[in-house]
């Protein structure tokens, strides 16, 4: 195991779309009790205002679900030859996106119009943000069980010179000395 043990943790930053949700699932909380009221007001069956004041302390758990899911953070460990990425949701779960061999990278770059015109069969999306093309690495690699892969995330130094032990020379070239030889 050379290069040793690097870690980061990324917090992904928060999309309009987010917000909207957000916003739907309030909206949807604070109108329950008076569609329960209306509906118990139009069949006169008051049981159904009771239904609903519990269905509005249920979708107030449901808002505070829906909240935290929208935390999201990334976790990139390089551990000799593997980059290993984990998708974190609001601290409960902690999902696999990939494992990469590093050795298998056959591009490593900052530029998108490098890898857009690549034909990959899947795609492996875990940035901070995915608008920041300033902070954005895309990585395309050979995958056992996908093919020709692309990953797009937002590493630190550390997590860069954990793969630069196990990158290709051309590669390191180009990124860390800006020796294009390619």
């Amino acid at each position: 195991m050379d290069g040793g043990f690097n870690e980061q943790v990324v917090k992904r930053v928060n999309k309009p779309k987010q917000l909207v949700i957000k916003i739907v699932a309030v909206l949807i909380v604070v109108m329950l009790p008076f569609i329960a009221a209306g509906i118990a007001i139009l069949t006169g069956v008051q049981y159904i205002f009771v239904v609903g004041l519990f269905l509005t302390l249920a979708g107030i758990y449901g808002v505070w679900y829906v909240f935290s899911l929208q935390k999201v953070e990334f976790e990139y460990s390089v551990a000799g030859n593997d980059l290993d990425i984990y998708k974190i949701i609001s601290l409960r779960k902690r999902k696999p996106v990939c494992r990469v061999p590093i050795n298998e990278i056959t591009v490593l770059t900052r530029e998108e119009k490098e890898v857009e015109n690549v034909r990959v069969t899947k795609a492996f999306v875990a940035p901070r943000d995915v608008d920041a093309k300033d902070e954005n690495y895309y990585a395309l690699f050979n995958s056992p069980a996908f093919g020709k892969c692309l990953l797009v995330f937002s590493p630190n130094e550390q997590i860069l010179d954990g793969m630069r032990v196990h990158l290709d020379k051309l590669i390191v070239h180009e990124l860390f000395y800006k020796n294009k030889q390619r």
